[in-house]
């Protein structure tokens, strides 16, 4: 998938590729912030790398929560990030009008794993030419991933990846089926969404929990079944995020768990 990407760098690397930023755009400051952080490790690590931002959070649990500072006012901050830094970026997308409107400032659209199973939605992004990834439904098997990948590759559009994150387990817990990632492979890369694969949804208070001290033990275990990309999501002061921050990885600790990754990499090829 990265080789089809123009402005990814250090693509020649043997190394996985990383798509990783804050859950949803909050400002324009804090969003490049965390770019030009990320950015600075991935470069010193050889890691390829791709911004990630939601520009709209449509599927929350209660009516109250955060959804967004606005489409456009998101989007653009998008495009400022790519265009400022010259890296690809990446959002996800709810509804298949969407596809157009965010396609216009993205790299990237990624369909979420709640809507997998949406065909109008999945053939909108496979429509516009853009790479699209797929999250796999957490109700989903892993065989099961191949009609969605097809759904895209039947549209006229091969550049396609599937995102891992978690099977539901039980009502309020999830767990990685790390057999899947061999499995998914056969259909097109897989990416281990690492920090979303530790959420602990449906709670009592309609705000879901985490496990953010398993980052580490989920991500290791990714790179070494050979995952081809890890996602993981990142905030400088994760208790206040404003979407997810129960289960976000602390900016300040991303460069140490990089560096341990890149020598599992490198153990396991």
């Amino acid at each position: 998938m990265i080789q089809n990407i123009s402005n990814i760098k250090h693509k020649d690397s043997s190394n996985f590729f990383l798509i990783a930023g804050p859950c949803a755009i909050e400002n324009e400051d804090m969003a490049m912030r965390i770019a030009e952080r990320v950015i600075s490790i991935t470069d010193k690590l050889n890691i390829p790398y791709v911004f990630k931002g939601s520009f709209k959070k449509a599927n929350r649990s209660r009516i109250d929560s955060f959804t967004g500072i606005g489409d456009e006012t998101a989007l653009k901050i998008l495009r400022k990030v790519g265009e400022t830094f010259d890296v690809p970026t990446t959002t996800d997308i709810h509804e298949p009008f969407h596809a157009d409107m965010a396609a216009e400032y993205v790299d990237i659209l990624q369909i979420p794993a709640f809507l997998v199973r949406q065909t109008d939605l999945v053939v909108a992004a496979a429509n516009t030419g853009k790479h699209v990834t797929l999250k796999k439904g957490q109700f989903l098997s892993p065989e099961a991933m191949q009609f969605p990948v097809q759904k895209v590759t039947d549209s006229g559009n091969n550049n396609v990846a599937i995102i891992e994150r978690g099977t539901m387990l039980g009502y309020g817990d999830l767990v990685v089926d790390y057999r899947g990632i061999p499995v998914m492979q056969n259909y097109a890369p897989v990416i281990l969404d690492v920090t979303h694969s530790l959420q602990q949804p449906n709670q009592a208070s309609g705000v879901t929990g985490g496990k953010p001290e398993l980052i580490e033990t989920i991500a290791k275990a990714g790179i070494a079944v050979g995952a081809d990309g890890l996602f993981i999501e990142t905030h400088p002061d994760p208790k206040n995020a404003k979407s997810d921050g129960a289960n976000m990885l602390q900016l300040d600790l991303l460069e140490g768990l990089l560096e341990k990754l890149v020598r599992v990499r490198q153990a396991v090829i």
